[in-house]
């Protein structure tokens, strides 16, 4: 999406082909957090890390330092902006090197794996600040294998091994009890518990639900 891989096909980034030739254009536009946020973060301290993009933009300034600071409060690390990346622990250089793309302001983001390896802390803030983004008009595309994440944070899920095995809403894929199975991915806790549910009660649902607010209004229903 943003041109580090070259493959079969074409992508385009709003409306405009990935190519060589424009690739500064749609790397302003697309920004990347890799798995590993020590791939990410290299400068002396953690500021510097995050006006890196910016700066290569061809930004600076008042604005430009606004966008830092914004993206360091994001995240919730204006408080070590001093500090280098290489002493932050594990959970905070992952919210580090999220701030170092979000400080470009892209218009898409693409995430592997954000919440991986991070305490239930770090991952309840990672997964809300991606919510928060998203509702925010940002588009996101999130590679996962934490299917329980994905019911806060995706409106859509594509599943893929090798090839795209299945495509649509959260809610119509999450259902997908066998297809999951097949890809040795977990069912989401609440699908499962209300198949279960289905199966030994007899109540039937409009809608599974795959959220906790879904949840307690089903319970309600089953409870009288």
């Amino acid at each position: 999406m943003n041109g580090l891989l070259r493959g079969d096909g074409t992508v385009k980034i709003l409306g405009r082909k990935v190519k060589e030739d424009n690739l500064p254009w749609v790397r302003s536009r697309v920004g990347m957090v890799f798995q590993d946020p020590d791939d990410q973060l290299f400068m002396p301290n953690l500021r510097e890390d995050v006006a890196f993009g910016p700066l290569n933009l061809g930004r600076s300034g008042p604005e430009m330092e606004r966008d830092v600071s914004w993206a360091l409060e994001a995240v919730g690390l204006e408080d070590l902006e001093g500090k280098s990346p290489h002493h932050l622990s594990f959970g905070q250089k992952k919210r580090a090197a999220l701030a170092t793309v979000l400080s470009m302001r892209p218009e898409i983001l693409v995430l592997d794996e954000p919440t991986s390896n991070l305490d239930p802390k770090s991952k309840r803030a990672v997964v809300s600040l991606i919510r928060e983004l998203c509702d925010s008009g940002t588009t996101i595309i999130t590679a996962t294998h934490d299917v329980n994440i994905v019911t806060l944070m995706a409106d859509e899920i594509l599943l893929l091994d090798k090839r795209v095995v299945g495509y649509g809403p959260a809610r119509e894929i999450l259902e997908r009890r066998e297809v999951l199975d097949s890809l040795g991915l977990e069912v989401p806790i609440l699908v499962d518990l209300f198949h279960s549910l289905r199966g030994c009660c007899g109540h039937h649902f409009h809608k599974t639900p795959i959220t906790k607010d879904e949840a307690v209004e089903g319970l309600k229903k089953i409870l009288g």
